[in-house]
């Protein structure tokens, strides 16, 4: 079966840094659209950055770009979500979720159990 499994998170200061991992098992990974997602305390689940399958193409929430990379390596069946100049707004569960469209209606998503990320003094 399908797992994503993220780890990396924990608590860091603000202005600190930390590089979530997501490995991934089960799947075809080069194939798949990968994504970090995540969600502060009461609030609704949103993107953070996409990779293309192939790792040339990415995409950011505007707010976050210029402090968090996403990458992939393709070898090791393994996303990454490094993160700096944290700041406590940016507290949340992080999680990985994999795509990959089959058609117009049809597609193969799966997510991670998520990494908790808390930034505080």
């Amino acid at each position: 079966q399908v797992q994503l499994v993220e780890s990396g998170g924990g608590l860091v200061q603000p202005g600190g840094s930390l590089r979530l991992s997501c490995a991934a098992s089960g799947l075809t990974f080069s194939s798949y659209v990968m994504s970090w997602y995540r969600q502060p305390p009461g609030k609704e689940r949103d993107v953070v950055a996409s990779i293309s399958s192939a790792g040339r193409s990415t995409n950011y929430a505007y707010s976050l770009k210029g402090r968090f990379t996403i990458s992939r390596d393709n070898a090791k069946n393994t996303v990454y979500l490094q993160m700096n100049s944290l700041k406590p707004e940016d507290t949340a569960v992080y999680y990985c979720k994999a795509l990959y469209v089959i058609g117009p209606a049809s597609r193969n998503e799966y997510w991670g159990q998520g990494t908790q990320v808390t930034v505080s003094s």
